[in-house]
C-alpha cells in the first residue's frame, strides 16, 4: 500500500509539470492570437461523470483555457455516458455536428471521454466515422488529460489511451466545481454488482475505494472553500471500504465525515439494496448532518425478475428494508430507479412492481424503459412482451409514480424548514430556487445575495415535486 500511494504521488507531481509546460506554451498561442483559448465542456451521465468532469474543466483552466458554452470552442471535451443507447446515439449526433466548426478552425481540438469509450466497438466506429476526433480515452484514465493533450500536439495522427482497469487513484489534482456551497466527492469507483442488464462494471472498473482519511481531507479543504455541503458518490457506497488494507465501513466512514467543523449537510448515493445494513440505517438515524433522504433503487418489484437481473434480493426483502428504515427515519424521503419491460418481465411481474410503489409511496422514482447493451447477460434474454406491450406499462406506471409523489411530497405543507439556497428558478428569475434535506426543491422570492446560504423557508403551497415557499 505504501509503495502504490507513492506512485501515484509521483504520477500527481508528473501530471502538474505536464501542466505547467502546456501553460508556458497556450500562454505563448494566446499572445499570438489576441484572445484566450476557449473550451467547451459536454457531460452525459451520472453524478460520477458530473464529477469527473469538474476535474477535466479544472486541468484545462490550469493550462490556459477559458470556458465557453459554445461549441465553436478551441477546445471540446466530451464526456459521455453509455447505461442507455440513447446516450450513445446523441454522442454521435455531436460529434457530426462538430465537423463544421472544425473545418472552420483546424486547429480545434476534440476529446472523447467516459463510460462509452471503453467500449471497443464504439472506439473503432469513432476511429472510422469520426475521423475529426483528436484525444480518446475512457473512466481510468481522467487524470492524464494534459498528458494526452501534450501528446495531441506532438504526433498528427489521433491519440488513444484507453485502460482495461486500474488500482490508481491519483489524488491533488485541479479541479472546477460547479457550486462554491456544495460538491461531490468521489469515496470510490467502479462496481462489483454485475446486474444483468448493466454495462458499468465492464467500462467502470472492480471497485477501488479511496482512504478515508483522504476523503477526510478533501472535504475539510473544501469546508474551508465555503462548501457547507457535500455528495460522497460512488455506484454502491454501501460496500465501501471493503478493499482497502485497513477494512472500514460506510457508516464509519460517515460517522468521521460528520465531525467536520462547518460541514452543514452529507448526502450520498448510490445505495444497493443488498448491502444496506441495519449500522447504516443506525448512524443516518442519529445524524444531525446525513440529509433525510435515501435513494435505494428497487429495478423491479417482482422477485423472478430481480434474480433475472442479478440484483441478490428478493420483492420481500426490499419491502423489509424500506419498513426498517422508515421505523428507525419516520421523516425519510425515499426515491427509486425502476426499469420497465425487462426481457423476462411478464404482466404478472409488472403488478408486483406497481404493487411495490404502491406500498413504499416513493417520493419521486426515475423510470425507464430497458435499454439492450452489448455485452451484458440480459443482452442475450428473449423479451416476453411487445413494445407496445412495454410502452403501456411504463406509462401506467408514470402515472402511478406521480400521482402518489404528489400526495407524498406535499407532506410538509405549511411547515417552516431550512432551505439550501441553489440559485435563480430558471423558469421565473424573480423566485429562488432551493433544497430541503429531503431533496424536494422550494421556489420562492428572494434576493439573489442569498444563494449559498441555509435560508428558513415557509413551504406555502405544494406542487407535486416542488413547493412555492415565503422566506421567514
Amino acid at each position: 500500500m505504501r509503495n502504490e500511494t507513492n506512485i501515484n504521488e509521483l504520477e500527481a507531481q508528473r501530471q502538474r509539470e505536464i501542466m505547467n509546460r502546456l501553460k508556458v506554451r497556450f500562454t505563448q498561442k494566446s499572445r499570438e492570437l489576441g484572445r484566450p483559448l476557449t473550451y467547451c465542456s459536454i457531460c452525459f451521465g451520472c453524478q460520477m461523470n458530473a464529477k469527473d468532469s469538474e476535474k477535466l474543466e479544472g486541468i484545462l483552466e490550469t493550462i490556459g483555457y477559458v470556458k465557453t458554452d459554445s461549441e465553436d470552442a478551441d477546445f471540446i471535451i466530451m464526456n459521455t455516458c453509455t447505461v442507455r443507447e440513447n446516450a450513445n446515439l446523441r454522442v454521435y449526433g455531436r460529434l457530426g455536428q462538430l465537423k463544421k466548426y472544425k473545418k472552420k478552425n483546424p486547429d480545434m481540438l476534440i476529446a472523447l471521454c467516459g463510460c462509452m469509450m471503453q467500449e471497443s466497438l464504439v472506439v473503432e466506429k469513432i476511429k472510422q466515422s469520426y475521423r475529426h476526433v483528436d484525444i480518446i480515452f475512457g473512466t481510468h484514465n481522467v487524470f492524464k488529460l494534459a498528458e494526452l493533450i501534450e501528446n495531441k500536439l506532438n504526433t498528427k495522427g489521433m491519440v488513444i489511451d484507453i485502460w482495461e482497469g486500474t488500482s490508481e487513484i491519483v489524488e491533488d489534482l485541479p479541479s472546477d466545481r460547479k457550486y462554491d456551497f456544495k460538491c461531490g466527492v468521489n469515496i470510490m469507483f467502479g462496481c462489483n454488482n454485475f446486474c444483468s442488464y448493466c454495462i458499468v462494471p465492464y467500462v467502470r472498473g472492480r471497485e477501488r475505494s479511496r482512504k478515508p482519511e483522504d476523503i477526510i481531507k478533501e472535504i475539510e479543504a473544501l469546508v474551508k472553500d465555503g462548501v457547507a455541503e457535500v455528495m460522497l458518490l460512488g455506484q454502491n457506497v454501501n460496500s465501501y471500504g471493503k478493499n482497502l488494507e485497513h477494512p472500514i465501513t460506510f457508516s464509519q466512514l460517515l460517522e468521521r465525515i460528520e465531525q467536520i467543523e462547518g460541514l452543514k449537510r452529507i448526502r450520498f448515493m448510490t445505495s444497493h439494496p443488498k448491502d444496506l445494513s441495519d449500522e447504516l440505517i443506525a448512524v443516518m438515524a442519529k445524524s444531525k448532518k446525513i440529509c433525510k433522504h435515501l435513494h435505494l433503487p428497487m429495478q423491479s418489484g417482482s422477485t423472478k425478475v430481480l434474480s433475472d437481473m442479478n440484483r441478490r434480493y428478493t420483492k420481500e426483502d426490499y419491502l423489509a428494508l424500506v419498513d426498517k428504515i422508515k421505523t428507525a427515519i419516520p421523516d425519510i424521503s425515499l426515491t427509486t430507479d425502476i426499469i420497465v419491460g425487462f426481457p423476462t418481465e411478464t404482466e404478472e411481474d409488472f403488478k408486483d412492481t406497481l404493487d411495490v410503489v404502491r406500498k413504499v409511496r416513493f417520493d419521486s422514482a426515475f423510470t425507464f424503459i430497458y435499454s439492450k447493451r452489448t455485452g451484458t447477460p440480459a443482452a442475450d434474454m428473449e423479451f416476453q412482451a411487445t413494445e407496445e406491450e412495454i410502452k403501456d406499462r411504463f406509462d401506467c406506471l408514470l402515472k402511478e409514480v406521480q400521482e402518489i409523489a404528489k400526495e407524498t411530497c406535499g407532506r410538509d405543507q405549511g411547515k417552516i424548514m431550512e432551505v439550501l439556497v441553489e440559485g435563480l428558478d430558471e423558469q421565473d428569475e424573480n423566485l429562488l430556487t432551493g433544497r430541503l434535506s429531503n431533496n424536494l426543491l422550494v421556489h420562492f422570492p428572494g434576493d439573489p445575495s442569498l444563494i449559498g446560504t441555509f435560508q428558513n423557508v415557509k413551504l406555502t403551497e405544494a406542487k407535486g415535486f416542488y413547493y412555492i415557499g415565503t422566506l421567514m
